[in-house]
């Protein structure tokens, strides 16, 4: 009964990050440099499949969430590199700033 509670537990706080949760700080982004992007939306929207089509990138989840037209903040809490737009955490960087696959919300001022 306990390894069900607890499983339950885990599994309800894993939807609730997934769905929505606090934006991570941006300490810890670990693949690669924190990406501000114009837009950040799931794979499935018109947009951002669009984009992937034209790419030739095939995504296995398309709840999964794509940066649209990024670029790299290298620097944290440095002068003149902020971000106005939607500043992600992305686990696929490789495509020059069109697109950044697996993306997460990050804090800049965490």
């Amino acid at each position: 009964m306990q390894f069900k509670l607890s499983a339950l537990v885990a599994a309800a706080l894993a939807t609730s990050v997934l769905a929505g949760g606090a934006p991570a700080p941006a300490s810890q982004c670990n693949t690669g440099p924190i990406q501000c992007c114009d837009s950040v939306q799931a794979a499935n929207s018109p947009a951002a499949s669009k984009l992937l089509a034209l790419l030739g990138v095939v995504v296995q989840d398309v709840s999964v969430l794509v940066g649209i037209t990024c670029t790299p903040i290298t620097v944290i809490g440095a002068g003149g590199n902020s971000c106005s737009a939607q500043p992600v955490c992305c686990e696929n960087n490789s495509f020059n700033g069109v697109v950044a696959i697996g993306c997460s919300p990050v804090n800049l001022n965490l």
